[in-house]
């Protein structure tokens, strides 16, 4: 068994723990275990993210990667007449972002395991947000990107965080080979935030 936050089943004992985050203006309690991304708190890159994104009334999102809810979660408050998809590969991860949608009283959301986006191939969104999983590798994120672009509807939006050290050079002229337009929006102590838009 593997134990990256990344692998289907984690192989690691439970430490369950609550944590809690303000997150754009919202008071939100999370539920984190071993075995998950970030199972400590909400980390510093996606607190940047957050802060950045910006979602039309109504959006059909997406989550990838989702952990155990921070960014889909955050969105479905933003988009409380939208729809948010949460997707992750980690059972563990789909599990408390489950629990963490029940815990935060928010209903306008759907937490799907799912390897990249399996389960949602056949479906359209306007905006995909991430916080890709770096340590799945350059291949695994690039997929993210290409796949994603095409699960997009026309002058859909995708949003990126990603550190400066673990590759956003690459990950920027990726974005700009697929989409029409790609901007940093942001950058906070190594971190960069990219929208780029279809």
């Amino acid at each position: 068994m593997s134990n990256h936050y990344y692998s289907r089943n984690p192989g690691v004992e439970h430490n369950r723990q609550t944590h809690q985050a303000e997150l754009r203006g919202y008071a939100l309690k999370f539920v984190t275990d071993a075995g998950v991304f970030s199972k400590s708190g909400v980390d510093f890159g996606t607190r940047v993210l957050l802060d950045a994104i910006e979602l039309p009334a109504g959006a059909r999102v997406l989550d990838v990667g989702c952990g155990y809810g921070p960014i889909g979660l955050t969105a479905a408050k933003l988009v409380q007449n939208g729809q948010v998809t949460m997707i992750d590969i980690n059972e563990r991860a789909v599990e408390l972002a489950k629990e963490n949608a029940k815990l935060n009283g928010i209903s306008n959301v759907t937490v799907l395991q799912s390897d990249i986006y399996e389960a949602v191939e056949s479906e359209m969104f306007d905006v995909i947000i991430t916080n890709p999983p770096i340590r799945a590798g350059k291949a695994t994120v690039h997929r993210i990107f290409e796949e994603g672009y095409e699960l997009l509807s026309p002058g859909g939006a995708m949003w990126v965080v990603i550190q400066k050290k673990q590759g956003a050079p690459s990950a920027e002229a990726k974005l700009q080979s697929l989409f029409s337009e790609v901007k940093e929006v942001t950058k906070d102590k190594g971190y960069r935030i990219y929208l780029a838009m279809k």
